[in-house]
């Protein structure tokens, strides 16, 4: 999928290979455009911070000289990381008043629909006694 205008990607977290980092980041270089893209990780992710930041040097873009220097990892552990990547606990980007807001919202739709099948059935009653006098 092609998204036209895309300028900046940001990965809440660490892809677990250089190809997929790529794919990515990817998403703001088409067609000649430039972009930027913003990465996050913490202690567990040192072991696959290595391959990206070849990655990222080898397109000539600058990269701290610790993440060079860490230990490369084992084939063995890249298939491990790639099987099963690392549980995070989620992430939301919406600012607390809007989820608060939402969930007012969200209240008073359950409270009218609550309302509506009440009135809903309270008039499919009368009619079925209506029927039933008759």
């Amino acid at each position: 999928i092609d998204f036209k205008g895309v300028n900046m990607v940001i990965n809440y977290d660490l892809p677990t290979s250089a190809v997929e980092y790529i794919h990515r980041i990817g998403r703001t270089g088409r067609a000649g455009h430039t972009g930027k893209a913003v990465t996050f990780f913490t202690e567990d992710d040192k072991p696959l911070l290595r391959s990206i930041a070849n990655v990222i040097q080898r397109a000539g873009c600058p990269v701290p000289d610790y993440i060079k220097h860490l230990p490369r990892l084992q084939s063995k552990q890249k298939k491990k990381f790639i099987k099963k990547p690392l549980k995070r606990e989620s992430i939301c980007t919406t600012p607390k008043c809007f989820l608060k807001k939402d969930k007012r919202k969200m209240k008073t739709t359950k409270e009218n629909t609550k309302k509506k099948r009440k009135a809903k059935e309270e008039k499919n009653g009368s009619k079925i006694q209506t029927v039933s006098n008759s």
